[in-house]
């Protein structure tokens, strides 16, 4: 990362570390299980309805796998935050599901600051997309501090806008700082119908009752995705650049495994 990059980066952190940082960010510098396959050590969870409380189990470990049971709304946290890492983990849909028509959704949730719930139910953070046919898909979302002040955060990419309206990734495309809009994946299928289960026809996500593998490369202020290997977004000029990792509750049962923290290659 070149100096004003660095320095861009710098000043961000600084702006909001003092509140919202769960205290120095951590840097991999060996490889880090976030799930030990056991239990959620180094996790806290929360639920909109009950907060840090999961009376009804909606996190737990089923077969050396995290289930998250899609009932009601919120996530799995890391205790710690971090920096400067290269995420990988695996998902595979469970049965359950709260709409008998949309997609199964998810996500995993990155850079994520401020108070749990500041974003009603997340936090400030940059979601990547884990919803069928909309995988590695970029949204940034704002949330608010202690004192109800929005916490910034946004993210830039290269783009291009598809026939169907969606602002899309293309590597060498136009420089478009986040407005709102989802940044898609630029093979996503023109005119998607989000119905449950359906697949678009470039889709490199595994089919339904398979393990599909995400990677989160976070590098200073970019971010690369990765589905089953194939880089399928990328953005720069990331605000916040640091934070925790959140597995995110929404509507569907889904598994994880497999989930760690690689130093970036020098």
């Amino acid at each position: 990362m070149n100096t004003s990059r660095q320095l861009v980066v710098s000043v961000a952190l600084f702006l909001v570390a003092p509140a919202v940082l769960a205290g120095e960010p951590v840097v991999p510098e060996k490889p880090i299980k976030l799930f030990n396959g056991k239990d959620l050590t180094g996790f806290t969870t929360w639920l909109r309805a009950t907060g840090r409380k999961d009376p009804h189990h909606a996190y737990s470990v089923v077969d050396g796998a995290i289930r998250i049971s899609g009932e009601g709304l919120g996530y799995l946290a890391t205790d710690k935050a971090y920096e400067n890492y290269h995420l990988t983990l695996e998902y595979k849909w469970g049965k359950y599901t709260s709409s008998p028509t949309s997609v199964r959704n998810s996500g995993c949730l990155l850079h994520a600051i401020g108070p749990d719930g500041g974003a009603d139910p997340w936090m400030t953070c940059l979601e990547c997309q884990i919803a069928q046919g909309c995988e590695g898909d970029l949204i940034v979302i704002r949330g608010k501090d202690e004192k109800g002040q929005v916490i910034p955060a946004t993210v830039s990419s290269e783009t291009e806008t598809a026939a169907d309206g969606k602002t899309r990734w293309k590597k060498g495309g136009r420089k478009t700082v986040y407005s709102g809009k989802q940044f898609w994946w630029s093979k996503h299928e023109p005119f998607f119908e989000e119905r449950l289960d359906n697949r678009g026809k470039d889709d490199v996500a595994s089919p339904r009752d398979e393990w599909t593998r995400v990677e989160c490369i976070a590098a200073g202020d970019r971010v690369t995705i990765k589905i089953n290997g194939v880089t399928v977004n990328e953005v720069f000029d990331v605000m916040p650049a640091a934070g925790k990792i959140l597995l995110e509750n929404e509507g569907s049962e889904i598994y994880y495994r497999n989930v760690e923290l690689l130093p970036l290659k020098k």
